[in-house]
């Protein structure tokens, strides 16, 4: 009964199990990454993107100070720590200190001496009592505390990198460089893969071992000698030279996506354009191409994933002035730069780079497994 039609496979499940697992794991940091994005540097310091709907508890740093009440047993001095700038934000104190060395070693509601004589209470609501022998001078008691802060969630990172000088040209510089660095290696591919399925012409075994040759050639070996060609030839670094890179490193695999698609297409086909008188480009051009559309797609959404999140082959082929860098360049660049530890602005411009390949993925995703194996089944 295993092999009757309709029935399903016994390991199913196990199949089932693995696509959830494998979704998961690619789910995990992307959303990690999109709640970070709407956090600023204080929340992603105090506690992980995976706690944000929930209260973090931070440590603030503050004076208190104000006229004292003399009192017979010393000048009082109180008040609330939430009225302080200082402790904008904060929630409920859970600890407080009045040295570096253990700014929370005391519990709230607790009593401390203070170094210079006197106490200090701090309750957890945020009120304290001050007593010190003498007047309190004007620069006042340093204190250290913890206190719970509730979630807050801001638009103020996607406005600090959408807004951000140069990052508005470096995203068109962007679809400059990867829009014809997708089409250019797809059409010179097409023809290529044409040629290399269906006409007879002496070293075609020849090319074909080549291109498969150079699927496993590094690109960084040819970088080098390649700008070093560009600058002979007199178009350097430029949106000419990168799309010619971009062009000669994807071909290899364009081709060879391209050349196994095309040489599964029934034969009966071809052969019967040719008896009805049809030449190679109209077989080419009204059959192969329309027939061939989920492989060119396939490769379009590698091509186009590949080009957009490169940084390398833009550092070596685009100009070094700012107003020819593409995002990649600008956030390692500019904003990883000046702003390293500013965590959700990385985070908002690492998300706004991929927002755009997650979209044509997911817009394309259906053709990219009807490319990726075809010719592999007769």
């Amino acid at each position: 009964m295993e092999h009757i039609a309709g029935h399903k496979p016994a390991l199913t499940w196990v199949v089932r199990i693995c696509v959830t697992i494998l979704v998961v794991l690619w789910l995990i940091p992307t959303v990690g990454l999109l709640v970070s994005s709407f956090r600023d540097r204080d929340d992603i310091s105090a506690s992980p993107w995976w706690q944000a709907p929930f209260p973090a508890e931070q440590t603030f740093a503050t004076r208190i100070a104000g006229e004292a009440v003399q009192q017979a047993d010393g000048y009082l001095l109180t008040g609330d720590i939430h009225d302080l700038p200082e402790a904008n934000g904060a929630g409920r104190i859970t600890a407080f200190g009045v040295s570096r060395s253990a700014p929370t070693g005391i519990a709230a509601g607790d009593t401390t001496d203070l170094p210079k004589g006197g106490t200090l209470t701090v309750h957890p609501d945020g009120s304290f009592e001050m007593l010190t022998p003498e007047a309190p001078d004007a620069k006042g008691q340093r204190l250290y505390f913890a206190a719970e802060v509730p979630p807050e969630f801001t638009t103020a990172n996607y406005e600090s990198v959408l807004y951000a000088n140069g990052m508005a040209q470096a995203f068109i510089n962007t679809f400059t460089v990867t829009i014809p660095a997708t089409i250019i290696p797809i059409l010179i591919a097409a023809f290529a893969a044409y040629a290399l399925a269906w006409m007879e012409f002496p070293g075609r075994g020849l090319i074909i071992a080549g291109i498969v040759g150079l699927l496993v050639v590094p690109l960084q070996l040819a970088l080098v000698p390649l700008l070093r060609l560009h600058n002979d030839i007199g178009i350097g670094q430029s949106f000419v030279g990168i799309w010619l890179a971009h062009t000669g490193f994807g071909l290899p695999l364009a081709i060879y996506l391209l050349r196994n698609y095309m040489a599964g297409l029934p034969k009966d086909i071809i052969e019967g354009a040719k008896v009805d008188g049809a030449t190679d480009f109209q077989i080419f051009t009204r059959i192969i191409l329309p027939l061939s559309f989920p492989a060119l797609a396939s490769f379009a959404i590698f091509q186009f994933l590949w080009t957009w999140n490169d940084l390398l082959v833009a550092k070596v082929f685009l100009p070094s002035d700012s107003e020819s860098w593409v995002m990649t360049r600008k956030i390692a660049d500019d904003l990883l730069g000046s702003r390293g530890g500013d965590w959700g602005i990385l985070a908002t411009a690492a998300f706004v780079s991929i927002a755009v390949p997650i979209a044509v993925f997911f817009l394309m995703q259906r053709y990219l497994v009807r490319g990726l194996l075809a010719g592999s089944v007769k």
